[in-house]
């Protein structure tokens, strides 16, 4: 959990601050929009919900709205943690993947290789190739989590917790992995391998997700805290295979 704390004071070092503004204005804009849409849509549903019930159990009416907000939010934020989440980071994900390669670079001390925009130009197609791959990952587990979400109550959403948080790990320790070209499943077992950091850092980015205001500084905060444990706990390991030479 650690590695995700590090991301605020990374995202504050000076030669890193300017790759944050991209990331961080794409996630201020969806969260707001959002927000915006599915709070309202939340207001309209319980007080239709509500009106159904007579007016003589107005005291069923007050109970029912007093259950029902708290329980509304909680569903919503859950959901929107991952699902909106995902979303931003499609379309930040070149931008993503460069912060990743700064805050690398920042930490270690040794240029990956080509920078600048037009190396974000040049690596468009294998990134949204590889967003595809979350993407198709992704999309069956969150349609069978979401099933159980709606129809297990607490159950169903501490499920969903620990998939949005297995979730999380896997897209922002992504772009440091991909910026040294190792392949999606690769990436999948050494998360695994390390199941219980990649957990508990996908679990804080999670829950800050649901924080408001918190939530706008998650991408580029999760993107520098992931390429910290990346340097720390995967990079060693794949450096040390890449300088062994290959058999003839």
């Amino acid at each position: 959990m650690s590695y995700f704390m590090s991301g605020f004071s990374l995202i504050q070092t000076k030669g890193i601050k300017r790759f944050v503004l991209v990331p961080l204005a794409i996630n201020l804009i969806l969260f707001i929009t959002a927000f915006y849409f599915l709070f309202g849509q939340i207001g309209e549903s319980i007080t239709w919900l509500i009106n159904l019930i007579p007016d003589w159990l107005g005291w069923l009416k007050e109970a029912l709205a007093f259950i029902l907000w708290p329980l509304a939010v909680i569903s919503v934020l859950l959901v929107f943690a991952l699902i909106f989440g995902t979303l931003a980071n499609w379309i930040a994900a070149p931008f993503n993947g460069l912060l990743a390669e700064k805050v690398e670079r920042h930490l270690t001390g040794q240029s990956l290789g080509d920078e600048g925009l037009l190396s974000i130009v040049k690596d468009i197609p294998r990134t949204l190739g590889r967003e595809f791959a979350k993407l198709g990952y992704y999309l069956p587990r969150a349609i069978g989590f979401f099933i159980l979400f709606l129809l297990l109550p607490v159950i169903g959403q501490v499920i969903w917790f620990l998939f949005s948080a297995w979730m999380m790990a896997i897209q922002y320790c992504d772009y440091a992995f991909d910026n040294h070209k190792i392949g999606f499943a690769d990436m999948k077992q050494a998360l695994q391998q390390r199941r219980t950091t990649s957990m508990g850092f996908g679990m804080m980015v999670s829950v800050t997700s649901m924080v408001p205001i918190l939530n706008f500084l998650v991408m580029p905060v999760a993107i520098c805290g992931a390429t910290a444990m990346w340097v720390d706990k995967f990079r060693p390991q794949y450096l040390h295979q890449s300088s062994v030479p290959a058999r003839p």
